[in-house]
């Protein structure tokens, strides 16, 4: 490819055609770019994201596939790397801000003479007046994700003012490396932050980090707490997260789906004596229970199928169990992938690996968006039923109450005591039918009241 680069004059061995005048030789030139850093879609529903914290500063040099910023989207957060080679010439969106999907948060220039020039049309971008919107280059930056990085559609709307990343500072005689918006919210909030541990990148502390100190007391002597016991200001109006925002979306669009629920009383008796048996392996009880379920998809795909479009359903080739995990300002379902087909013990390693990632908002897109069935276990907490709400784009959803003693009739016809639980299956009355969700159910139990197949 690079010899086609430099021309070349042939000159002809025909005595007539030297008659011609050769043509000119073109010089090629090569002019540098200047490329607008789009938001990435990080998730299916993500449709804004919001500024964690930039790793680069304005006129740092980048390379191809080196992260450049953390975006907080819907789901997690998530490390950005560039797709070209060049200078971060302008951030156009400061830290704890937020952008909408596909809208320009900083540009890139190809070399550093360009970047004067880059940062005078981030200006002008930012002008009363912007100019017509122009059909929207590749994007400059890709999400560092196993998956291939979505793509982006161009914003017109007018971008945040210009913020750089600063070198964080000193305290306390320790070196606390923290992005500049948690610096300042550490200031306003009363932080510390030397005592706040970081979860960005290399450890450094970043905005949700200094509110979650704040909230669990760990303010400056001398400063006010906002209400006793909880760090919450009573009367304060607080915005949703890019979390919550798209929690709400999901509940609301979950109102349009049909839906029905089934509830079934279960003996625990066994799966309990079994995970007090294997407990100290490292199996844990929500392994046991997606593994229950995920034999009894086998036998039920209708179950484990999902209608999208309204006029078609798919029955779903893996049978992926995602479990609903509470974390710091929202919920998240990490999945366990082909949970049918995985042994109880990686299955459960698999497990505490998800939910510290979910916990530290790392999970990657195809660890929580790929789900084709869901648990909620609120068990653990004393509940002992209650009802979920559907996913959408899935078509049931079960919820898991604790195991209690209950006093039930043998079958010999006495009294005796067995360990119970609830469970109750939410389900999209479109594709799955009142005797699907009871055979799915009675399945489920069997394997639970005999749960030898769980350790196989």
């Amino acid at each position: 490819m690079a010899r086609l680069l430099n021309t070349t004059t042939f000159f002809p061995s025909t005595p007539s055609l030297r008659r011609h005048p050769l043509p000119r030789r073109r010089t090629l030139v090569i002019q540098a770019k200047i490329r607008e850093i789009f938001m990435p879609a990080l998730s299916s529903t993500m449709t804004e994201g919001k500024i964690v914290s930039w790793i680069k500063s304005e006129g740092d040099k980048l390379s191809k596939g080196e992260s450049v910023v953390v975006v907080e989207s819907d789901k997690a957060d998530m490390d950005v790397e560039t797709f070209y080679d060049g200078y971060l010439a302008a951030i156009m969106v400061e830290e704890g801000a937020v952008a909408a999907v596909g809208s320009a948060i900083a540009l890139l220039a190809e070399t550093e003479a360009e970047i004067d020039a880059a940062r005078s049309k981030a200006t002008s971008t930012n002008s009363p007046s912007p100019p017509p919107p122009a059909p929207a280059p590749a994007p400059a930056l890709a999400p560092v994700s196993n998956s291939p990085p979505p793509q982006a559609t161009l914003s017109t709307a007018p971008a945040v003012p210009v913020a750089s990343a600063v070198h964080p500072a000193s305290e306390g005689g320790r070196r606390v490396v923290a992005s500049p918006y948690a610096k300042k919210l550490a200031k306003e909030m009363g932080v510390e932050l030397s005592g706040v541990v970081g979860s960005g990148p290399m450890g450094r502390v970043v905005a949700k980090d200094v509110e979650a100190a704040a909230a669990i007391g760990g303010v400056s002597p001398g400063k006010k707490a906002a209400a006793v016991g909880t760090g919450i200001e009573l009367g304060s109006v607080v915005p949703f997260t890019t979390m919550q925002s798209a929690v709400s979306r999901n509940m609301v669009e979950s109102l349009s789906v049909p839906t029905f629920r089934v509830g079934y009383t279960i003996s625990t008796d066994a799966l309990d004596a079994l995970y007090k048996k294997i407990k100290s392996k490292g199996v844990t009880m929500t392994a046991l229970l997606a593994k229950a379920t995920a034999l009894a998809l086998v036998k039920h795909p209708v179950v484990n199928s999902s209608c999208r479009d309204g006029k078609s359903f798919t029955y779903n080739s893996s049978i992926n169990i995602a479990i609903a995990v509470a974390i710091d300002g929202g919920l998240i379902t990490p999945v366990l992938q082909d949970a049918d087909k995985v042994d109880i013990y990686s299955l459960s390693r698999k497990w505490k690996e998800l939910v510290d990632k979910a916990r530290a908002k790392q999970l990657q897109p195809n660890e929580y968006n790929s789900g084709t069935f869901t648990l909620s276990n609120l068990g653990m907490f004393g509940v002992d039923r209650f009802d979920a709400i559907l996913p959408p784009g899935t078509g049931a959803i079960m919820a898991v109450g604790g195991s209690s003693p209950a006093v039930v009739a043998t079958k010999d016809g006495r009294i005796g005591m067995k360990t119970q639980m609830q469970v109750n299956v939410t389900a999209d009355h479109r594709v799955i039918y009142g005797a699907d969700l009871a055979a799915f159910l009675q399945t489920l139990s069997k394997i639970i009241e005999d749960p030898k197949d769980l350790t196989l």
